[in-house]
């Protein structure tokens, strides 16, 4: 499991035991994702890396996405 998104988002999934990839500005998330693990099966986004991703990766079949809230 990774998470990706701004430090506010994602800082604290850390201590669940998630793979966490800050990304504060847009090509960061997009880079971010085109050098996922191997092995990603899930990914938490937070809004900003969403929207910077774009629906196209979003409604991909794997890595299943959500986006956090």
């Amino acid at each position: 499991m990774v998470a990706i998104g701004e430090r506010t988002e994602v800082a604290g999934l850390v201590l669940a035991g998630v793979t966490v990839f800050v990304a504060e500005q847009p090509h960061e998330a997009v880079a971010t994702w085109d050098a996922l693990p191997e092995g990603t099966t899930l990914v938490l986004l937070g809004r900003a890396a969403a929207r910077a991703l774009g629906p196209a990766r979003l409604e991909a079949t794997e890595p299943l996405t959500a986006v956090l809230p």
